[in-house]
């Protein structure tokens, strides 16, 4: 589904100021960079839009841009691509994948699937076009709650691939669903005891967390969201310190709009900083320019998985207004 129009160039044509190279780029090709808030905080400077997967699929849907850079993971470059087969879409590693969407193959879906002949499906975004192109409805965590709850009642629902988030719908609307069963490998990292451990230590932080996150650790937490819900509670609360579960990437953001608060990354299983997600960090500022620069690497796909994935995303913008 990806392909790489041309061999890589050196490191030896990098520019030293990255920023200023960038912005020209951008002119020249009238291209739009967009972000998730996961991204190192260079990208995220760089950004023309941050957000997380519902504002840019949002973003990605109405841009004028004849060229759209994204700085993000290849499902969020696909969503683009979907919304934009006449745009060039650029995805600075091609190896910048996601373990929540590689949890659920489209082969052992489509089995899945069959087994709930009347059910529709609701697949969370951070899925792979094959999987949106076997969907009904896109949903996002930000709107996944909204989305279901506009179902009728009596319609039964596969929701996939996340169950962590599954869980927490279900909660939330009362709903039964039948849930697949994949997961996000930054989000189930955190250590319940280690939090309880950093919330002993900071007594009046407030916990704030990711649906994608196991139960164990949400039921710690005094706000569950969205990382854009997470981002405004965190400016909104009285509290001054924060606990942040998900990944570490948007306390930058969180930082830079509310800079006299506090914000510790909730800490992994062990020692090493396994609550960043692999997948996002391999991009780079140098990849971003490289990539705006030979124009690739490029998403491509087949034009019938591009058009039966329209459909679901088309479904969710429309149920998220």
């Amino acid at each position: 589904m990806f392909t790489t129009l041309l061999p890589r160039p050196t490191t030896d044509s990098i520019p030293d100021d990255l920023f200023a190279a960038i912005e020209q780029l951008k002119k020249e090709l009238n291209a739009i960079v967009l972000a998730h808030y996961y991204q190192d905080s260079d990208i995220q400077d760089i950004a023309d839009y941050l957000g997380d997967s519902l504002g840019l699929a949002q973003q990605a849907a109405t841009t004028n841009a004849d060229v759209i850079v994204f700085a993000g993971v290849h499902f969020m470059a696909e969503t683009a691509k979907i919304l934009n087969p006449d745009k060039l879409v650029l995805l600075p590693d091609l190896e910048a994948g996601c373990s929540l969407a590689d949890s659920c193959p489209p082969e052992a879906f489509a089995a899945f699937k069959a087994q709930y002949p009347d059910h529709i499906v609701v697949s969370y975004i951070n899925c792979s076009a094959e999987i949106k192109a076997m969907s009904d409805i896109i949903c996002t965590s930000s709107n996944a709650v909204k989305i279901v709850n506009q179902i009728p009642a009596e319609q039964p629902i596969i929701f996939a691939p996340d169950r962590n988030l599954g869980r927490y719908v279900m909660e939330q609307t009362g709903r039964d669903l039948v849930l697949w069963q994949g997961s996000c490998i930054v989000h189930e990292t955190f250590s319940e005891k280690k939090l309880i451990e950093l919330k002993i230590e900071h007594p009046k932080a407030e916990i704030i967390a990711h649906p994608e996150c196991e139960p164990p650790v949400l039921r710690h937490a005094d706000y569950i969201g969205s990382t854009t819900a997470l981002l405004h509670y965190s400016q909104k609360s009285a509290a001054d310190t924060f606990i942040v579960v998900t990944e570490p990437g948007i306390v930058h953001q969180m930082q830079k709009a509310a800079p006299n608060k506090r914000f510790i990354p909730a800490p992994g299983t062990n020692n090493c900083a396994c609550n960043e997600c692999p997948h996002m960090r391999l991009n780079t500022l140098e990849k971003l320019y490289l990539a705006m620069k030979n124009r690739q690497p490029e998403i491509t796909m087949a034009e019938e998985i591009r058009v039966a994935a329209l459909k679901p995303i088309q479904r969710m913008l429309e149920m998220s207004i």
